[in-house]
């Protein structure tokens, strides 16, 4: 039992830097994410080939491929940076791109007629986006980003290929150390537990965003 206690309190000092990252990434990733779709969904062309570039490279490649270049390859260049300065950039470039998409969906799917309506109460693209289309797009991109929220703990574990004392690093490190493989079931435990938190977080919001539909 000492021993599980001991092996649990080691594991949760490295969920301190799976929180950290992820932290980061969805505080950043998110607005960005938002402004990256309403970029798509303006009248700029050239602004929008160029997110179309952005979200077609970085959804083309692996994430860890992604890491890589940030703290192994940059450097080549003359940058670098810190393993935990290089996953962040990375996670909220990354994440950034995926949730443009969602976004750009989830504003793209209401119908032209609110738009029509809006115009016709004098407001203008912001005041539209703001008071009607978002909130109605809230609630549809709520499900595909509950999901983007859950691969984000996952992805996480990404960090010990880069050495970063992650939830993941902290439970390999046990194993190899004790010839014991507790301490993968005890990380898996805390990677369900985060999983299930934020879940249950979503859907508190969607049931909230529900007046929209």
């Amino acid at each position: 039992m000492s021993y599980i206690v001991n092996v649990t309190l080691t594991i949760l000092k490295g969920c301190i830097t799976t929180l950290e990252i992820y932290a980061v990434t969805a505080v950043l990733s998110f607005p960005l994410g938002i402004a990256g779709a309403l970029g798509k969904a303006s009248r700029f062309k050239i602004l929008r080939k160029a997110l179309d570039i952005y979200t077609l490279v970085i959804r083309g490649t692996p994430l860890m491929l992604q890491i890589f270049f940030a703290y192994y390859g940059l450097p080549t260049l003359g940058i670098t940076f810190s393993p935990f300065s290089a996953a962040a950039i990375t996670f909220v470039i990354n994440y950034a791109a995926y949730l443009t998409e969602i976004f750009r969906a989830g504003i793209e799917s209401i119908d032209r007629g609110q738009y029509e309506a809006a115009r016709v109460l004098g407001m203008n693209y912001f005041q539209t986006m703001r008071r009607v289309i978002l909130p109605q797009a809230v609630r549809r991109v709520l499900p595909p980003t509950c999901n983007e929220s859950i691969n984000l703990i996952k992805d996480t574990a990404l960090l010990s290929v880069i050495s970063m004392g992650d939830l993941l690093q902290a439970a390999k490190e046990a194993v190899t150390r004790d010839f014991n493989i507790t301490p993968f079931f005890i990380a898996a435990a805390v990677y369900l537990i985060m999983t299930s938190v934020m879940i249950a977080i979503f859907k508190k919001l969607e049931n909230k965003y529900s007046v929209y539909e």
